[in-house]
């Protein structure tokens, strides 16, 4: 047997750990909540991190340095010879995001060209984007719709993306992964840093950074702020995914398992409030009022991003080159974010048997085929992201259910404590990870009982509402699918996957 490639450093996983966790959800969806509700937000989101994300975390990091293998091998070692299912619905849970999130990815990239060619128009002296916005308020409305439904150059960046980070991953990684991540997560938090230092010396932005850390205590009254909190830690980490499960299959043998899940969560969370404080000054800085301002940032994740940072970049002098600015760093967070994906792609497939060369080229073909869709049909792409969205959360209850299954204290000492110079106290082991199995059954249930649709479970004939982009009958249809298409290979499964390797 050929030894298992690892990380050259820790540095190398650390910094793979973050461009697995920091992605597109940190700027265009953690401003949102943050501007949404301020600091009683973003406490209640630092507490979640604590309660739910690290546990987890802690748990994914230890199973894939343990096994050394992909999610399917790992939890048909970790549990047993009836329970590769397990690692099947999770891949394809991360997959199913995988699909359509290199649609983000190419989303970021014609809106990076998009700013660029603005910023050509103002160094010529030609009218740009806000002459265009005087003439036409709709304009980056319709931009955006054209962008996201039906269009040829939305598909052909879909497939430049897939193929750029299959081309950089089939590299190994130490030459692959860890080169690129040490140049892509530099960039991204120095990017972060310009427009965060450009955005709080506009005038009135730090009224914008007073508003974010702002405390107001009635909100905690309020069940959704629980809830977002909590859901925007689970994805954000990327804590369930097994993507970090994936990185640490890589790792040297003593690598410090504590360590090294906090250095990723808490750099993740960093550069979800460096966002946040370059996008909600400049929010506060170009809107007539706080209201106004508010009401902005309420206006939905690709809205805020693709519809709302244009027009106000496009309002303040050399605005076009902070747009660039922040379109870069999206499609970098993106990219960086996307290239975990595929390698959990490529790593069962290796697993399978395959060579690296070829399991990254059906990686890719694969991700190409099923991300179409999502790619030529916005209704697609809201869809796959509800139904995997909220599917990670069912992702992360397997990872608490295979650490009680070892026993909790057991499972911590001999897999998470092992070669870990840090440790976390074994009564908040235990105490978080038996509170997560009701707090993801509890988000779970919240998310499916919100009527996003008219018709969660049957339409108005009584026929079973499967096409609906936002019913619970498509999520629990795709769910179920999954499930037992894992269960009926489970076998298979576990003779390709886990006795063929021992």
């Amino acid at each position: 047997m050929t030894k298992q490639e690892e990380f050259s450093n820790r540095w190398g996983l650390i910094l793979a750990s973050l461009g697995m966790a920091i992605g597109a959800g940190n700027l265009w969806r953690f401003p949102r909540l943050a501007g949404q509700y301020g600091g009683s937000f973003i406490l209640l989101w630092i507490f979640f991190l604590l309660l739910w994300s690290i546990p987890i975390l802690l748990a994914e990091f230890s199973l894939g340095k343990k096994y050394q293998k992909g999610v399917i091998g790992t939890f048909g070692e970790a549990l047993g010879k009836s329970y590769a299912w397990v690692g099947f619905f999770i891949t394809i849970c991360t997959l199913g995001i995988c699909f359509y999130y290199s649609v983000v990815t190419s989303w970021g990239l014609q809106y990076l060209g998009f700013s660029f060619k603005n910023a050509y128009l103002e160094i010529s002296g030609v009218d740009g984007l806000d002459a265009v916005l005087i003439q036409d308020p709709d304009y980056l409305e319709s931009h955006w719709n054209g962008i996201s439904n039906r269009n040829p150059i939305t598909v052909m960046l879909h497939i430049l993306v897939v193929f750029a980070g299959s081309f950089l991953l089939v590299r190994g990684i130490q030459k692959g992964l860890e080169i690129a991540n040490k140049l892509l997560i530099p960039s991204l938090f120095i990017l972060l840093l310009v427009i965060t230092i450009l955005a709080l010396n506009m005038e009135n932005g730090e009224k914008g950074l007073e508003y974010m850390f702002s405390i107001d205590i009635r909100l905690f009254s309020d069940p959704k702020i629980w809830i977002e909190a909590l859901s925007q830690s689970a994805w954000s980490t990327g804590a369930g995914w097994g993507l970090m499960m994936t990185i640490s299959s890589y790792s040297r043998k003593k690598e410090d398992v504590t360590l090294n899940t906090f250095i990723g969560a808490f750099g993740n969370n960093t550069a979800s409030l460096m966002a946040a404080m370059a996008i909600l000054p400049s929010v506060f800085a170009l809107s007539p009022t706080k209201e106004q301002a508010t009401e902005y940032l309420q206006a939905g994740n690709q809205a805020l991003t693709f519809s709302i940072i244009p027009k106000l970049f496009a309002g303040i002098p050399g605005g076009s080159f902070l747009s660039v600015v922040f379109f870069l760093a999206f499609f970098l967070a993106a990219f960086s974010s996307l290239l975990p994906m595929i390698e959990l792609f490529i790593k069962n497939l290796v697993d399978l048997g395959l060579a690296r060369k070829s399991a990254a080229t059906r990686a890719a073909m694969f991700t190409i085929v099923f991300g179409f869709p999502s790619a030529w049909y916005l209704d697609f792409f809201n869809n796959q992201d509800w139904v995997w969205g909220i599917g990670l959360i069912v992702s992360g209850l397997f990872f608490v259910v295979a650490a009680i299954k070892s026993g909790l204290l057991t499972f911590k000492k001999n897999f998470i404590d092992k070669d870990s110079d840090f440790k976390v106290p074994d009564l908040y082991f235990r105490a978080t990870m038996v509170f997560n199995i009701f707090l993801g059954l509890m988000l779970i249930y919240w998310w499916m009982s919100q009527g996003y649709s008219d018709y969660p479970w049957f339409d108005a004939n009584g026929r079973w509402n499967l096409v609906d982009v936002y019913s619970n009958a498509s999520i629990i249809t795709q769910w179920v699918l999954a499930l037992l298409l894992g269960i009926v290979i489970n076998k298979f499964l576990y003779k390709k996957f886990v006795k063929n390797k021992i």
